[in-house]
């Protein structure tokens, strides 16, 4: 089996990020499935196992992906190693040393020393600066490997997977960001993911509607009537299987859940909110549209559980194994594509 590379960024050094990094590579059998690379320090990795009194784990220092143990749990420095972890707390270092790994990261992933990457939550506020100015990994990650391509930021779990039309910008700017174009893009980005990244044939996919109830038929709203359903429409021209609008608040707690392979929410709490009720332990955000495999745990930096070995790995653990599943999926995906079976139909002489 082909050993992939999967890099992963340390995120904040002051919150949980290690710990789940740390629990999630104590499993062994990591090491049959990929080759582990931290970006980050490892002299912060062992203050995190000993303040966590993790015995027995250490992780291979290397100074090139490409020397990686393929065998062992690897780190690349990225920092000063007299860097001062502060557990609990949000510090300019902290950001700064968020950044510098991811930025290492990207630069290996697109000189294909790594295959895939896992990113540790960051604090959004931290880490902005004149040479850092995104509101997350996935406006970052887009401008690196996306800038011709349209990217969704989505949220995976065994129960569902939701998509946001809108991401990372505030409530009050969603309804003029909202266009008929906008939400057919990223219905074509949620079908061919769903094809190609989770082998799903003809995906099924509920549309949500912007107001509550869905505006009842336009009762609270115009936006179903203008620029929903006439999305919908257009979606269904071009084959994609998108339904709606339904509306997002009973929606999630109906069977309508069982029937459908993903959900397109218009705004990012619309879908994020429930998604983290029902699976916040073991969710994961994946960047889809890319063509780059990027996951991360959905949860954040969790400050209040730092240091206190109560931090679950299971998002963690769920992220790299997606990751994986998506890199051999799309692999496969793009094998066939390119040697597609001849046709058997022949014509009559």
């Amino acid at each position: 089996m082909e050993q992939i590379k999967v890099g992963i960024t340390q995120g904040d050094i002051n919150g949980i990020s290690y710990e789940v990094i740390i629990k999630t590579l104590l499993d062994s059998r990591i090491n049959e499935l990929c080759v582990p690379i931290v970006y980050g320090s490892a002299k912060v990795a062992a203050y995190h196992r000993k303040a966590l009194n993790i015995q027995n784990f250490s992780l291979n220092i290397i100074r090139d992906a490409e020397k990686a143990h393929l065998k062992k749990s690897n780190v690349i420095n990225t920092q000063d190693d007299n860097i001062r972890v502060e557990l609990g707390k949000s510090t300019p270092e902290a950001g700064k040393a968020s950044v510098a790994a991811l930025e290492q990261a990207v630069r290996d992933l697109k000189d294909g020393r790594i295959d895939v990457l896992v990113t540790g939550p960051v604090n959004k506020d931290n880490i902005q600066s004149e040479e850092f100015d995104f509101p997350g990994h996935t406006e970052y990650l887009t401008q690196h490997f996306g800038s011709n391509q349209d990217t969704l930021m989505m949220m995976v779990s065994d129960l569902m997977k939701v998509g946001v039309v809108t991401g990372h910008i505030p409530l009050k700017q969603v309804p003029e960001v909202l266009t008929q174009e906008l939400i057919l893009r990223k219905l074509r980005v949620l079908d061919k993911t769903l094809l190609q990244d989770f082998k799903i044939r003809k995906p099924r996919i509920a549309v949500f509607g912007l107001n509550p109830h869905a505006s009842d038929s336009g009762l609270m709203g115009d936006e179903e009537n203008d620029v929903v359903i006439p999305a919908i429409k257009r979606a269904k021209e071009e084959d994609i299987m998108a339904f709606g609008p339904y509306p997002a608040d009973g929606f999630f707690g109906s069977s309508n859940i069982k029937k459908f392979d993903a959900i397109l929410a218009m705004y990012h709490d619309q879908g994020l909110a429930p998604f983290k009720a029902i699976s916040f332990d073991e969710g994961v955000n994946f960047t889809a549209g890319l063509n780059i495999v990027r996951t991360s745990p959905d949860h954040g930096t969790a400050y209040e559980l730092a240091g206190k070995n109560e931090a679950s790995p299971t998002s963690f653990r769920n992220a790299l194994f997606l990751a994986l599943d998506v890199y051999r999926n799309r692999k496969e995906y793009q094998d066939l594509a390119s040697n597609p079976l001849e046709s058997q139909d022949k014509s009559e002489d």
